[in-house]
């Protein structure tokens, strides 16, 4: 039976693996080994472990690798530790492959710690575009791997275009998107949002309808994360809608982010906000059917969103180059720009469908792909 390592650090990279840890563990030929590392071990960032474990998957290990802080300083020396401790990892759980997802300073640490322990490495979500560092960490953990498990058509061939070999290459599309086709929408929510969850704020009258609200820092822009994030503060609150605002994940900037927010919260309070640390994957697509929109700079915008038909509004470079549909708007960080793109987005209503990271059945098709491949730790440029 071979032996499968997925590697998970933060709460998005739960939702974009979730649907093929279910198809691995559940296939007769693979074992799942599940390593949960940094940012996912944490509460203020959601503890995503515990939704982990609620979804009854073992853990094998948990790695605390995570400096914090939130500083460029940080970053690098959280990568470098997570590559001393994921290696120590390995070495006990000895896998056949490890799978990483995305584009994080922890994929880059588990896809060094993989690489020079000769375990093949297969890399989730390679050969998209985005803004800020995260393209250079995405494209050099493509120049590590040597299973290519892509989202998109043109991911494919710019895949080809640096090099990768073609028969490394493979379109499954986004696993996330499995979560977003299995959730169907029903005419009211199944659950009252703040009794489930809580959260900190205004206590939302949800039948007025309500937008979600994520913003990350960016991590080449991270000494001006608190400035940004306050402009959309002021420009959610002026509006004088419903709005669910969620805490950023950890990188360099994080805490520009918080400490505007929680300024925001002493100083310039509306009663039409409500902050919450996290949601499951599978709620946190059931509140976004349900809601006006999503503004932000978080990829589910871009990803779930266009499959969904959800209203976004895309604020900043962070997202700069992703394959995105007709639901989003892109707006600077400018507090007239993102009013008016918010109440446009408001009045227009949903979206038709687009499929531009798949229909779904990623999950399935990522688990015969990694019980079928032969192995290999070899590989030269394929131009």
């Amino acid at each position: 039976m071979r032996k499968v390592c997925v590697v998970l650090s933060a709460r998005p990279s739960y939702s974009r693996i979730k649907s093929a840890l279910g198809a691995i563990n559940n296939h007769k030929d693979l074992e799942l080994q599940l390593v949960l590392t940094a940012s996912s071990l944490l509460d203020k960032y959601g503890e995503v472990i515990k939704n982990v474990k609620a979804d009854n998957y073992k853990v094998s290990a948990e790695v605390f690798m995570l400096i914090e802080g939130e500083t460029l300083l940080t970053s690098a020396k959280t990568t470098g530790l997570g590559i001393i401790e994921i290696a120590n990892v390995f070495n006990q759980l000895k896998p056949d492959i490890v799978v990483t997802i995305a584009d994080r300073y922890e994929t880059l640490a588990t896809a060094v710690a993989a690489s020079y322990m000769n375990i093949p490495l297969a890399h989730v979500q390679g050969g998209e575009i985005t803004g800020s560092i995260d393209e250079k960490v995405r494209n050099a953990v493509t120049r590590l791997s040597d299973i290519h498990l892509v989202a998109t058509k043109n991911a494919v061939e710019r895949l080809k275009r640096m090099g990768e070999h073609p028969d490394t290459i493979f379109l499954t599309s986004c696993p996330s998107i499995d979560i977003a086709s299995s959730v169907k929408r029903k005419e009211e929510l199944e659950f009252d949002i703040i009794s489930k969850y809580g959260g900190v704020g205004a206590d939302l009258d949800m039948s007025l309808g309500y937008i979600v609200v994520l913003q990350h820092p960016v991590t080449t822009e991270w000494e001006e994360a608190q400035e940004q994030v306050t402009k959309t503060l002021r420009a959610i609150r002026d509006l004088d809608y419903n709005a669910i605002w969620l805490w950023p994940n950890s990188d360099a900037g994080s805490d520009g982010i918080s400490k505007g927010i929680r300024i925001f919260r002493e100083f310039e309070q509306t009663n039409r906000i409500r902050y919450f640390t996290h949601f499951p994957p599978e709620d946190f697509i059931r509140i976004l059917q349900h809601s006006k929109g999503i503004v932000g700079n978080s990829s589910v915008g871009i990803r779930e969103c266009s499959y969904l038909g959800i209203p976004t509004v895309n604020i900043g470079s962070r997202q700069m180059g992703r394959e995105r549909g007709k639901n989003v708007i892109d707006v600077g960080y400018n507090y007239d720009e993102i009013k008016k793109a918010v109440r446009k987005q408001w009045e227009n209503g949903h979206y038709d469908s687009e499929v531009l990271y798949g229909r779904g059945g990623a999950g399935k098709k990522i688990a015969g792909i990694l019980a079928d491949i032969e192995l290999s730790i070899e590989k030269s440029l394929s131009y």
